[in-house]
């Protein structure tokens, strides 16, 4: 059992940034589901302005963990700002998939929401990834 327990944390740490960003992302998207849960649900509201609400609070959760325990960025200052611009800016690009995705499969095809939401949200997750590793949270030389 020592071994199992040994062999978990040395995967866990050579992959720490994928797994945190799996986790999180997962944590996300059901933030993001939940949101448009409550909003189609609870308050009837169509399906494109609630998958609009779901987006801020997903994308300002996403922001803080990523840049907390997925990417650990140090920056201080002006540079948080930009890379929050920079975060929600990548994010307006997957909110405009997602909505694509939406539109085409619901209202246009009839299909029922929920999966088709839930499918787009994996896909948008993936896209994400590679946008926040390699431009926002990118660490410069000389950054630790």
């Amino acid at each position: 059992m020592k071994g199992f327990w040994t062999r978990g944390l040395a995967v866990f740490q050579a992959h720490h940034e994928k797994i945190m960003y799996l986790f999180f992302g997962g944590l996300t998207t059901a933030v993001n589901y939940a949101v448009y849960f409550i909003c189609t649900r609870l308050f009837a509201q169509p399906e494109l302005a609630a998958n609009a609400v779901a987006w801020v609070v997903a994308v300002l959760f996403a922001f803080v963990t990523n840049r907390l325990w997925v990417f650990e960025s140090k920056r201080k200052g002006g540079a948080v700002l930009r890379e929050l611009g920079a975060f929600a800016a990548a994010r307006v690009l997957s909110l405009l998939l997602e909505m694509g995705i939406l539109f085409l499969f619901v209202t246009v095809w009839g299909m029922w929401d929920l999966p088709v939401k839930l499918a787009a949200n994996v896909l948008v997750v993936v896209l994400n990834y590679f946008a926040s590793k390699w431009i926002i949270f990118r660490k410069k030389k000389g950054e630790l």
